[in-house]
């Protein structure tokens, strides 16, 4: 399924050798897609961490958990460590398309061709977690993330839209942790203008 390269391998045991690191898993998953491409968040759990329906793979030369949501887009995935001009980190390359479901791709071209430019202007974006029955699950970032203006954004902007352009999406629920954003102590609000709408 995914492939690390001999030199991503002995990155990832060096880090699992850290103290406190001991017996812990490197977790990779799928965190969204933005600009044509996949967004990858890899950090590292205790084996207690694990959550129902993850997958489990010991053939890399330490335990690698992907979530279920992830799974189907990471086949044939290579990891590799690199360094280019002083930088260094993991480089992933993917050979799968961003979506399986021609209408989750449909969102996703709307998305990143249209509103992301128009939330990029107030330093935020939306990225397409999921579609199933017609409902589209997004999280917001940046500068959107803890605004209070999120509601209406997703709302009268981003569903009005969505539902416009892709009328088989009925409804678009935000499941983004407005806490943790740049500005978590604004109240919400029902109405207003949104950067995008």
């Amino acid at each position: 399924m995914v492939t690390f390269t001999e030199v991503a391998r002995g990155k990832i045991s060096e880090l699992l050798g850290v103290e406190g690191r001991e017996g812990s898993a490197l977790r990779l998953s799928i965190i969204g897609r933005l600009g044509g491409e996949f967004q990858y968040r890899m950090s590292f759990m205790k084996p207690g961490e694990r959550a129902e329906g993850d997958a489990l793979d010991e053939t890399q030369g330490f335990p690698l958990v992907m979530d279920a949501r992830s799974v189907p887009y990471l086949g044939g995935t290579v990891v590799d460590y690199v360094e280019v001009d002083g930088q260094r980190g993991f480089k992933i390359d993917n050979p799968n398309p961003l979506w399986h479901d021609a209408l989750a791709a449909e969102v996703q071209r709307l998305i990143d061709t249209e509103i992301n430019p128009a939330l990029a202007s107030h330093g935020g974006f939306v990225h397409l977690l999921d579609l199933r029955e017609g409902v589209a699950y997004v999280e917001l970032g940046g500068g959107c993330q803890g605004c209070g203006m999120a509601k209406v954004t997703i709302k009268n902007g981003v569903e009005a839209r969505i539902r416009q352009v892709v009328p088989a999406v009925r409804e678009v629920v935000d499941v983004t942790d407005h806490s943790g954003g740049r500005h978590p102590f604004f109240g919400p609000a029902d109405r207003g203008e949104s950067p995008y709408s």
